[in-house]
């Protein structure tokens, strides 16, 4: 299996589960196009993300995901620089926001594919601008969607999560066994989880 992504937390999500993979990053550009529905943006994403590496390797089971925090009808990609930070952090205290992730499976030349849009609420507590301060500081809210780790020392601000834990760390665990599953692309055994190809 390919694992479409350089994420490091889906590396690790996916290594979790002694599944066999190598990770060859897709080049896709996480561009927003307007009046796209959260739904519709991380499936597209998913998906040509997976495209991109199945068309290098038809022959190998390619998963492509992509992650967005969603919060009063605005998406919330990845913090650039310290300011888009602090403006995502102050837009999430005090309130709920939801995360969605796209994920995209294929295996052309068995002419397979599945895809899924899994939805998780998250509940960020008050945060005090010192706080805020704190943890943009810390450097962890870049290359995160919606500027904090869940699963990192951004989880002091988070009150509750409704749905998948690792959906808001960026890969839903749970529906992904259940689409290898589904596609024939994995079979559990004593010894493991083993990929079919």
């Amino acid at each position: 299996m390919i694992l479409a992504s350089s994420s490091p937390r889906r590396y690790e999500l996916l290594k979790r589960l002694a599944i066999e993979f190598d990770v060859i990053p897709s080049r896709v550009e996480e561009d927003f196009l307007p009046e796209e529905s959260p739904r519709d943006h991380v499936l597209r994403l998913a998906e040509a993300k997976a495209s991109e590496i199945a068309e290098r390797y038809p022959d190998r089971w390619v998963l492509g995901a992509d992650t967005i925090v969603y919060i009063e009808h605005k998406i919330l990609g990845k913090p650039k620089n310290s300011e888009e930070a602090r403006s995502m952090l102050r837009q999430l205290s005090g309130k709920e926001h939801q995360v969605f992730t796209g994920v995209s499976i294929k295996h052309l030349k068995r002419k397979k594919m599945d895809r899924k849009v899994v939805r998780s609420l998250v509940r960020i507590k008050k945060l005090a601008p010192s706080e805020i301060d704190w943890y943009i500081q810390t450097g962890e809210p870049y290359d995160k969607a919606g500027g904090y780790a869940a699963q990192g020392m951004g989880s002091f601000m988070i009150e509750s999560i409704r749905g998948s834990y690792t959906n808001v760390i960026g890969l839903p665990l749970c529906e992904v066994i259940q689409m290898l599953l589904h596609l024939g692309a994995i079979k559990f055994s004593k010894s493991g989880i083993r990929t079919i190809n």
